[in-house]
């Protein structure tokens, strides 16, 4: 009879979890939600993810800024990247804690300011964006439960953002991330930078000219070096790119140097290429990364 009971809790157990577990409460999704913004002088669209707790607590969170890649939304991390159901797992197994994600349409802005501020999307993001989204939902003010990531442009933005502004970011993750090194920006062939860098850095650039001074304030590479070891010490860095993605020598370039420069941070190579599949399998792994410096 014991050995019975045993072989029943051992079979039934797994079922028993599974329920519990399925009876976690889920976070709500909202998309098309839009922000005034008197910097670009139009409406900017976001999405956002709210923990399962939320409309039945009157706790504050930490947030977690989700950026998208090039030609994508803010409804691509939720409608591709599956971001909601991977942190409504990550929660009900207590691998994260609860926290707001965030994810705004940036466009092709690249999230920053562009070479003539005719496009302020920086501007926009720090000083009109997270102020709005702090006065709006129940969201912890303070450096330590604030964090960005993202994927591509989004990798390159959440960089951007975190080297350029330590002072605001706990941390950081960027999955496949935009980092071109100089030699790849000098030899970009000119339909390339008329296409997507000329908006950016400035048109009808070639070879050394396109590495300006505003080039550089925006390339992760540059930030790092210019910055030094002392200020981005106690920055909390993630980086991931896939072994086949066609980033990988900025991404290794920049890991190189985080490394020689004795810059705290993680480094990522797995197998994949520049795939939503690989975004989503890494995703939970970046989660827990920002997750860790949520908590104390």
């Amino acid at each position: 009879m014991k050995t019975f009971l045993i072989l029943s809790a051992l079979i039934l157990s797994p079922v028993f979890a599974g329920d519990a577990y399925s009876q976690a409460p889920r976070g709500t999704v909202k998309e098309g939600l839009t922000v005034r913004s008197e910097v670009l002088g139009k409406p900017v669209r976001y999405s956002i993810y709210l923990p399962g707790d939320y409309a039945t607590s009157e706790r504050y969170y930490p947030v977690l800024y989700l950026l998208h890649g090039y030609t994508d939304s803010d409804m691509a991390w939720i409608q591709f990247g599956e971001a909601n159901l991977i942190a409504d797992e990550a929660i009900a197994g207590r691998s994260i804690p609860p926290m707001i994600i965030v994810m705004p349409d940036a466009g092709v802005s690249w999230y920053i300011n562009n070479y003539d501020n005719s496009v302020k999307y920086e501007d926009f993001f720090i000083k009109e964006f997270i102020p709005r989204i702090e006065s709006t939902y129940r969201a912890r003010p303070e450096k330590q439960y604030r964090a960005v990531a993202g994927l591509s442009m989004g990798g390159y933005g959440a960089l951007v953002y975190t080297l350029r502004h330590p002072d605001i970011f706990a941390a950081c993750a960027a999955f496949s991330a935009a980092i071109f090194t100089d030699e790849e920006t000098m030899g970009r062939t000119d339909e390339v930078w008329a296409r997507i860098d000329s908006v950016l850095y400035g048109p009808g650039l070639k070879g050394k000219d396109r590495l300006t001074d505003h080039y550089k304030s925006y390339n992760p590479i540059h930030l790092v070096r210019n910055a030094g070891t002392e200020k981005l010490k106690n920055l909390r860095l993630y980086i991931d790119c896939g072994d086949d993605d066609f980033l990988y020598k900025g991404n290794a370039t920049f890991h190189i140097l985080l490394r020689d420069m004795k810059i705290p941070h993680e480094y990522r190579a797995r197998d994949g290429g520049h795939t939503w599949s690989y975004w989503r399998s890494g995703l939970i792994d970046g989660l827990r990364f920002i997750g860790d410096s949520f908590h104390r």
